[in-house]
């Protein structure tokens, strides 16, 4: 079965957002490594907009950053699945558009042959976990407060244990703490 991994980056006072984080050559290098271990990334439409507006073109006209050519490269060629209400078609290729979220088919993914699936949109990383569907979370803390922004766990409920299998730092001060749930979801 391969595994859920909610992977996202965060300031170091909890609030998601792509464009404050430190994006370096050597986190550029962390994310290259999870996704040549992974087939499918999940993204809500926030997110998949943020990526697409700009990855596409970088992998088409790379930089001359090695590490951000090959993310570009990278994501580019994944199999991406967008789940959004409001979006009606996708440009990106390998994207996949859903209205919906059903554990059932998530379940159903997670069952099929291959390497591991991404999910990197709080909003989406919070319904994966409320219906237990994460098995992993990989969450980069940037040495930045932001002072604002979207919280990842704004809408959890009920308390989920997590239990720290290890850590990765990068010279920038980010830190990476890999988590997966301690027990099952069921027991809180």
């Amino acid at each position: 079965m391969r595994k859920l991994i909610a992977a996202i980056n965060m300031t170091i006072d909890g609030f998601c957002d792509h464009t404050v984080g430190i994006a370096d050559d050597e986190l550029h290098q962390h994310y290259n490594e999870l996704l040549s271990n992974a087939d499918s990334l999940l993204f809500g439409r926030i997110t998949y907009q943020l990526m697409e507006s700009y990855w596409p073109s970088v992998a088409k006209h790379p930089t001359g950053n090695k590490p951000g050519d090959e993310f570009a490269v990278l994501i580019d060629n994944i199999q991406k699945i967008v789940f959004s209400r409001t979006l009606r078609h996708i440009e990106w290729k390998n994207t996949i558009l859903k209205n919906e979220i059903v554990k059932e088919e998530i379940l159903k993914l997670k069952q099929q042959s291959g390497k591991n699936i991404f999910a990197g949109s709080p909003s989406l990383i919070v319904t994966l976990s409320r219906l237990g569907l994460i098995d992993e979370y990989i969450l980069c803390v940037h040495p930045i407060i932001s002072g604002s922004g979207l919280t990842l766990f704004k809408n959890i409920n009920d308390r989920i244990n997590l239990k720290l299998i290890r850590t990765k730092t990068f010279n920038s001060g980010a830190i990476v703490l890999y988590y997966e749930p301690a027990k099952s979801y069921e027991a809180y």
